[in-house]
């Protein structure tokens, strides 16, 4: 049975792991390099400073994957929109596992305030992503095309969105 819980420090070598694995073989990241564990949980603990969810997903007390939000630009004005991020392990891909990790994501992103996330997903034909996020709500925004360049080609960026709780309906508390 999965668990989805708030990441601690000592999951800081799976999720560098996961997220190593993507760089390096993957576009839905336009990273080159993979981070250090190091800086794997400063990026970690700046989300967490911003009272914004940054969860794993386990089974058998292992972490299979990893998911966070972060403001979507740093002015003021977009306080109310997070760009979420999603890894998971290679095995566990295509298990149902990310679409509950991204939908309770959604749940604690509402609860932090949030109204509106938004994807931002590397490469257009990563079906997988977009899959999973078209899956738990969210909408084809836009296609940014050869906005990156990965393993000596030219990638494009896929931009969705996904609006919550009260969304723009009315004023947000201050």
């Amino acid at each position: 049975m999965p668990t989805i819980r708030p990441s601690r420090p000592e999951d800081i070598a799976a999720i560098a792991a996961i997220y190593a694995h993507h760089v390096l073989h993957g576009t839905g990241t336009f990273e080159i390099d993979p981070p250090s564990e190091t800086e794997m949980d400063a990026r970690r603990t700046e989300v967490i400073s911003k009272g914004l969810p940054y969860l794993v997903i386990t089974t058998a007390n292992q972490v299979q994957g990893f998911a966070y939000c972060t403001w979507f630009k740093p002015r003021p004005a977009y306080r109310f929109s997070a760009e979420d991020s999603i890894y998971l392990a290679p095995n566990a891909q295509g298990t149902g596992l990310g679409r509950a990790l991204l939908a309770e994501l959604s749940t604690q992103a509402e609860k932090a305030g949030i109204r509106k996330l938004i994807a931002v997903i590397g490469d257009s034909a990563n079906t997988g992503s977009i899959g999973l996020h078209l899956s738990v709500g969210f909408s084809h925004v836009g296609t940014l095309k050869s906005c990156g360049w990965k393993f000596n080609q030219w990638q494009d960026v896929v931009m969705m969105d996904k609006s919550l709780g009260l969304s723009d309906s009315c004023t947000p508390a201050f």
